[in-house]
């Protein structure tokens, strides 16, 4: 499977995709941990259905060390006994943010008041700048029907 077009040899999409790859670098300088940044990006990909960055955000998770057990359970993070209750509310917060389209009312307030126990408002405001940049990703990749499965860690960075 080809992509629809080459993102990189494509002036236009080059330039977003850098703009769009710096405005991703905020969530990376602050106290949000890691390991939640990429299950909020593996989710969203997941609900997404953008096999890159699912791809992508797996691997990385995993050089990062995360375990596969937890990987495998966070499509049904409900019901999985491996996350934190932070880690709970950032996925739920990722879901509805994601999913606006299907609620008529975009993200609950039980949503956000359940992840604003558990982290501050810089990690809060790193969690919407986190969830609105993998969601563009998505998109991208989806529209181009960016292949799945040679990405390689780092490759990007």
């Amino acid at each position: 499977m080809d992509a629809r077009m080459n993102l990189f040899d494509n002036p236009v999409s080059a330039k977003f995709l850098r703009h769009l790859a710096a405005a991703g670098q905020v969530s990376a300088g602050t106290t949000l941990p890691a390991a939640t940044q990429e299950l909020v990006r593996l989710r969203a990909s997941q609900i997404n259905g953008c096999g890159f960055c699912t791809d992508m955000h797996t691997k990385e998770a995993t050089h990062a060390g995360e375990s596969v057990t937890r990987l495998h359970l966070v499509a049904a993070w409900r019901e999985a006994t491996v996350f934190t209750d932070a880690e709970r509310a950032a996925l739920e917060l990722a879901e509805q943010g994601t999913r606006i389209a299907d609620a008529a009312g975009g993200v609950s307030d039980e949503a956000w008041a359940n992840a604003a126990k558990h982290y501050d408002e810089d990690q809060l405001a790193a969690l919407v700048a986190l969830i609105a940049v993998i969601n563009a990703f998505n998109r991208v990749n989806v529209l181009v029907r960016q292949p799945a499965g040679d990405y390689r860690v780092g490759q990007f960075g």
